[in-house]
């Protein structure tokens, strides 16, 4: 057996968490199984020796997986086996990958893959942080040029006291879900959602996690000695040369300069660039037939429009941080012109356009029933969503042209991060039983189409009548800093967000913020630029708040017409096979009449009915359907039934739908009767009053009190234990109950 190495910590009040290396996956660069109670992960890294010729981009792979076998369970579906990664697996894999990336080198080209398997899983502790931990320790243990070790944690609230990796049970009832990410020094990201916190609640958790994420960061320093350290890999890195950006920064700085200064739109702004480039390949390359390939320092077209790119990031830079001022004219925390409305689609059940600048975002909101909801089969969670939000971002918003393929990553993390952002704010189940969906189409892109899907699906929903708590904005900070100077910005454009060191997104209400994303490309950020970021970002929610309240102030109070209606009740637990009937004979009717759709749940011990209809008529009667058959019959009162069979002894009356009753041939009419068919037939609607309830819950009914007593009746009294016990239906003697005519059925002489 192997030699295996682990170390452990208790990094938060009664959480440990291990690593172990030298006993699986030894072929690869570094291996490490990252336990917490029984849940544990598998992480590898592997790295080429390396870089591929000609790589234009660091090419850094994050795999997550969970395996259903590894707590013990089967995949749902036809196949019993694990398909495409889940939303969860992606946006696992995007908390990885974002705090990992910008701690290697500039320039380093060589292939990375992290993959992170699930080998065990309990019900108590999720694998994602863990596996983000695991990541890192393997990254140490690879010799690959990482600045880490960083750590990952979540930090929950319950009851106003943080709980750093809360149970999934304690999760359930924390106000708060941040996943904070960071190295000994600093945090480097931040994600989550939040029950209106404050922006100093925010800061406390971000404390509470720190403290936690160095000790991590201290136990995977510890497994390295431990293992002997770890012999730092050989490579080269791929960057314009010093002296080229030298010797090209005064060819193009003037220009550049100017350009930026200029008035601002992103195609002109992007198309400037593009001609200083080509200007600067001509002077070092010359034009037409006399340019060469590259110079005699070997320096290649791409190289020289890579400095210049350098040049330009410089300017920028510079310009925000003793200026004050951005490419488009703004100040630091001034947000763009904003334009919103409403009701822009005719046929959809809620829409909004919300356009900041040059980005813009139309958001569409369908309301379904409780067939609609998502389905959920993973690991950790296996909980219907009746609310999701689905973000798409095709290549016309940034003017190009590419093949249009399934959700990126990309959008699967912008839209969870929208849906998260809004889910607080939907009003109880109880409340509004409908499945929501949010489909946010970019349309067009430069900077924070995120924060717009966050705007845009707001006032949607109130468009669409879905009663929500609060209004939510959003907008995204964004960071220049030289290390000495410090500038953030309000509402970043998308150049501003390649250039800069930080793309920080806070969303919330007035009261608060519900949902934070964070990425820095430096090693880490201080708390105090972290607070600075929180409150300049509370200033610009309440600004854009102004202008989208002035679009709608409050939700419609009407669904669209095309919208179903949906009605719930409550009924005793005990009744839902009386309203689904034998072989769903009951509630396939009620259906078919009433054109509408009904579905039947149990939760906590009561029976829920949720009616979803087009109009409200129909949903009306469907629900008195209902309510006849889950309310028991009483003596006395009256009823229209529906005559459903008809014997020599009388004929069978259903009242309601599932209830049905005798009405004798000696309560069809005062006198006699001699043949039932001439009083009624199967079909027909007849007025009946319930005269008798028995014991064993048969029905009895009576048409007499709707018919004229024929004048001088006169009634018989019943004889004694009339009726006797041989008849089938206690009517009388009689095979029909009548006696043959010497009572019962006539019940009186005249």
């Amino acid at each position: 057996m192997s030699e295996a190495t682990i170390r452990e910590i208790e990094f938060a009040p009664g959480k440990v968490l291990s690593l172990e290396t030298g006993r699986l996956a030894k072929q690869a660069s570094g291996a490490v199984v990252a336990r917490m109670g029984d849940t544990m992960v598998l992480c590898t890294v592997v790295v080429n020796k390396s870089a591929r010729e000609g790589q234009p981009f660091f090419p850094l792979t994050v795999e997550y997986r969970e395996k259903f076998s590894a707590a013990g369970k089967f995949p749902g579906g036809f196949i019993k086996r694990e398909g495409r990664p889940t939303d969860k697996e992606v946006l696992t894999c995007r908390l990885i990958d974002r705090p990992v990336r910008p701690l290697f080198p500039d320039g380093f080209m060589n292939e990375v893959q992290i993959i992170a398997s699930v080998i065990s899983a309990d019900d108590e502790n999720d694998a994602d942080m863990i596996a983000a931990v695991g990541s890192s320790a393997a990254l140490m243990l690879s010799g690959a040029p990482f600045a880490g070790p960083i750590a990952e944690v979540r930090v929950g609230r319950v009851d106003g006291q943080f709980i750093v990796n809360p149970s999934l049970a304690d999760l359930e009832d924390s106000d708060m879900n941040l996943v904070i990410a960071g190295k000994h020094e600093a945090i480097v990201m931040v994600e989550g959602d939040m029950d209106e916190a404050s922006e100093d609640d925010m800061l406390e958790a971000f404390d509470v996690g720190h403290e936690a994420i160095k000790k991590l960061c201290a136990l995977q320093q510890e497994l390295v000695i431990a293992v002997g350290g770890v012999s730092p890999m050989e490579y080269s890195t791929v960057a314009p040369a010093s002296d080229l950006v030298e010797k090209v920064r005064p060819l193009v700085t003037d220009r550049i300069a100017k350009h930026i200064h200029a008035p601002y739109d992103k195609e002109s702004f992007y198309g400037g660039m593009d001609d200083i480039k080509a200007s600067a390949v001509e002077a070092l390359l010359g034009e037409g037939d006399d340019a060469v390939e590259a110079t005699e320092e070997g320096w290649s077209k791409s190289d020289i429009k890579d400095a210049v790119s350098i040049v330009e990031k410089d300017v920028m830079r510079e310009m925000i941080l003793a200026e004050e001022k951005r490419i488009d004219g703004r100040g630091l925390t001034d947000v763009r012109n904003i334009w919103c409305d409403i009701g822009y689609l005719p046929r959809v059940h809620g829409s909004a356009i919300f356009t900041r600048g040059e980005t813009q975002v139309l958001s569409s909101v369908t309301l379904g029933t409780g067939r609609d909801v998502q389905a959920v089969d993973q690991v950790f969670d296996q909980t219907d969503r009746s609310f999701y939000l689905h973000y798409s971002f095709p290549p016309f918003c940034t003017g190009e042209a590419k093949f249009l393929r399934g959700a990126s990553r990309r959008e699967i993390g912008h839209g969870y991060l929208a849906e998260r952002a809004l889910a607080g704010m939907l009003p109880d189940e109880e409340e509004f039983p409908y499945t929501i969906r949010i489909n946010s189409d970019v349309l067009e892109s430069n900077g924070s189409s995120s924060m717009a899907s966050v705007c845009s699906g707001s006032m949607a929903m109130m468009d669409a009548g879905v009663p929500m708590r609060k209004p939510v904005s959003g907008i995204a900070m964004g960071l220049i800093s030289d290390g000495q100077r410090v500038a953030v910005l309000s509402d970043i454009l998308g150049t501003e967000d390649h250039l800069g060191d930080m793309d920080f997104k806070v969303t919330g209400t007035r009261d608060g913020v519900t949902a934070c994303q964070m990425d820095i490309k430096i090693d880490g950020l201080s708390r105090d630029v972290m607070a600075k970021a929180l409150h300049q970002a509370r200033a610009g929610r309440m600004h854009i708040l102004d202008i989208m309240e002035a679009a709608i102030a409050a939700p419609r109070e009407e669904l669209s017409r095309h919208a179903p209606r949906l009605t719930r009740i409550a009924i005793d637990p005990s009744f839902i096979g009386a309203v689904i009937g034998p072989g769903g004979k009951i509630i396939q009717g009620i259906q078919r009449d009433t054109n509408t759709t009904v579905e039947i749940t149990e939760e906590d011990g009561l029976g829920y009915v949720t009616i979803a209809a087009v109009n409200g008529d129909d949903a009306e009667a469907a629900l008195a359907i209902i309510k006849g058959i889950v309310t028991q019959p009483e003596e006395g009162e009256e009823y229209e039934g529906t005559v459903r069979k008809v014997e020599g002894f009388g004929a069978i009356v259903e009242i309601l739908p599932g209830k049905e009753g005798l009405l004798h041939v000696s309560e069809l009419d005062w006198g006699y009767v001699s043949n039932v068919d001439d009083y009624v037939q199967v079909g027909d609607k007849i007025k009946v009053k319930l005269i008798e309830v028995r014991d064993d819950g048969k029905l009895r009914f009576s048409r007499k009190p709707f018919i004229e007593k024929p004048e001088g009746y006169e009634e018989r009294p019943p004889r004694e234990n009339r009726g006797g016990s041989r008849s089938r239906d206690g009517g009388g003697r009689g095979r029909d109950g009548g006696g043959r005519g010497r009572g019962g059925d006539r019940g009186g002489r005249r």
